[in-house]
């Protein structure tokens, strides 16, 4: 039988080569949590062989029973009828599925009926369902309100709202945006108030809510009258109870089965959660560097699934006698898409790792603080790792949604004009990745977001270290391409910088942080494949080509191309 974990030899290298030493001993508490709980791991190994027996649970059935499924599943879609929304019958199933295997809690605490893990090995489970069904993913992929709870809510909201989500009783949703407000969410109007016994209630209306019909929503909302800006805003959970009316479900290009709602708040009630103000300024960006993660999964199983639906059809389509597969044109086609995946997958792991140490990180701080011991250490790691977090989290989202893109159509385009047919499973997936670079923010969104760090230049200490590693054979002539790119960045920077004009760093900020990306992705293909020869070609293909790309960044920043855009106002009328 298939399974989409074991039948993945990249994703299997990644799973066997994550650094999780130290995440997971934050994570289990040092191995305390097996004294609680007798299926917690008493040592790494034991965790590790945890996480793989449960992937290859996540991947038998992302295969062999949701995958069956998606075709109907997008057929069909979520419907609305009479106020109501329903999920299509395949969707049910899925979800009843995973419920039973104990699979909607992974990253929620065992206390509350979780399983604990760490969001790394929750992300490689995102991407098996992804791969299956990408709208299936939107709800599977929503475990992350769950965790925003465990992180931020109260002892009793925890034990209120946890166990169902464990459970599966309860699915979530991020009501975050809004008719005037979508990536601008200091714009949020949706208000808060509270009645003469403090109890707090929501009024307002959101839009393109993802799940929006789920049993539980985190709503962003505006407490403090008079206010326009972030500080106004706090973070509150309600039930999606008779007082929550969905107006409407949209009717979208892709991913049928995740209904996208609009919400009339009608004197809800609801619980802050965590302090009030810190709404946007702290809770959305945890959700936010989550769900930027979330969708890079999505994307990564979108495009690993159109790689092997077009690789199928390559080797079965047979034109001027031979298999297309053997056309030079096809055939590199082909490659790109396998190293791109490889890239993209690297880039995405070496994100989760981050990400998952720094909110451990976060954990042990404030354990510090409450115990009153010294966190000097524990503080400039948790400096560090924010910094890095805050630019590979829109990094990732920016690549790797880019490239489902690509991915895909490239995919169709070998399918011919066969792959323009519903009958062929590339259509869908074409339709279901074009969501990925605009919801959770657009790609132009992400690259706002990585620029400060681009320009700051937050990994050169990493990159200088890394540049002085020895490499094997041929990887010393890959370093000596990398070492180029790094100097094709140093020098726009200092072009950019020289011209001390904001408006023209913004402008340079896409070339900018393509051109950082490209070495650090780089560097992590290099560090593989100086460890392992299969790597070898992923990585020199990569950053051959990332060269000559390079080059083009550099040339575009310093041409007369962006006076351009800096005049589009009159160009434009």
């Amino acid at each position: 039988m298939a399974n989409f974990f074991l039948d993945n030899p990249d994703l299997l290298y990644h799973f066997n080569r994550l650094e999780l030493k130290d995440i997971v001993e934050m994570t289990e508490n040092n191995y305390q949590q097996s004294e609680k709980f007798d299926y917690a791991p008493i040592n790494l190994e034991d965790a590790v062989e945890n996480y793989k027996r449960v992937l290859e649970v996540v991947g038998d059935i992302a295969a062999n029973f949701i995958a069956p499924r998606s075709a109907s599943i997008d057929e069909e879609g979520a419907a609305y009828k009479d106020g109501k929304v329903y999920y299509a019958k395949g969707t049910k199933e899925a979800m009843d599925m995973l419920s039973k295997a104990e699979l909607m809690g992974m990253i929620l605490p065992r206390e509350y009926g979780g399983l604990n893990f760490p969001t790394t090995i929750y992300m490689m489970a995102v991407e098996l369902i992804s791969r299956a069904d990408a709208s299936l993913m939107n709800i599977f992929g929503l475990q992350d309100i769950g965790k925003t709870i465990a992180q931020f809510a109260d002892d009793n909201q925890k034990e209120e709202f946890l166990p169902g989500f464990a459970s599966g009783k309860y699915t979530g949703a991020m009501a975050l945006t809004e008719p005037d407000a979508g990536s601008d969410l200091q714009a949020v109007k949706l208000s808060a108030y509270q009645d003469e016994k403090g109890k707090w209630f929501l009024r307002g209306v959101k839009r393109f809510i993802t799940n929006g019909n789920g049993e539980v929503l985190l709503v962003l909302a505006r407490t403090e009258v008079g206010t326009k800006d972030a500080r106004g805003l706090s973070m509150f959970a309600c039930y999606g109870d008779d007082t929550v009316k969905v107006r409407r479900i949209e009717h979208k290009l892709g991913i049928h089965g995740s209904p996208t709602c609009e919400l009339q708040f009608n004197d809800t009630p609801a619980q802050l959660i965590g302090t009030r103000r810190f709404g946007l300024l702290k809770y959305v960006i945890y959700l936010m560097n989550r769900a930027r993660v979330g969708i890079g999964a999505q994307s990564l199983g979108i495009s690993q699934q159109a790689y092997e639906e077009a690789l199928k059809y390559a080797k079965a389509r047979e034109q001027f006698g031979k298999p297309i597969y053997n056309l030079p044109v096809i055939s590199n086609m082909l490659i790109d898409m396998r190293v791109t995946l490889e890239a993209n997958r690297s880039l995405f792991y070496s994100t989760c790792l981050w990400l998952d140490r720094k909110e451990k990180l976060d954990d042990e701080v404030e354990k510090l603080k409450a115990l009153k011991k010294p966190l000097a250490d524990v503080n400039e790691k948790l400096r560090e790792a924010t910094k890095v977090v805050t630019l590979l989290t829109p990094m990732t989202k920016y690549v790797l949604s880019e490239s489902a893109n690509k991915i895909t159509y490239d995919a169709m385009q070998i399918h011919g004009g066969t792959g323009y047919m519903k009958e062929f499973m590339i259509e869908r997936l074409t339709r279901d990745a074009r969501i990925t670079n605009i919801y959770e923010g657009t790609s132009q969104m992400q690259i706002v977001a990585a620029a400060g760090s681009v320009v700051n230049n937050v990994l050169s200490e990493y990159f200088d270290e890394w540049s002085k590693k020895e490499y094997k054979g041929s990887l010393a002539n890959l370093l000596t391409n990398l070492l180029e790119i790094r100097e094709l960045y140093n020098g726009s920077l200092k072009y950019v910088k020289d011209k001390k004009d904001a408006n023209f760093q913004d402008v340079a900020a896409k070339d900018l942080v393509e051109l950082y990306t490209y070495i650090y992705v780089g560097f992590l293909l290099l560090m593989e494949a100086n460890e392992d020869q299969r790597k070898v070609f992923t990585a020199r293909r990569y950053i051959l080509d990332s060269v000559s790309k390079a080059r083009k960044n550099a040339e575009s920043i310093k041409s007369e191309l962006y006076s351009d855009i800096l005049y589009a106002d009159t160009i434009l009328i």
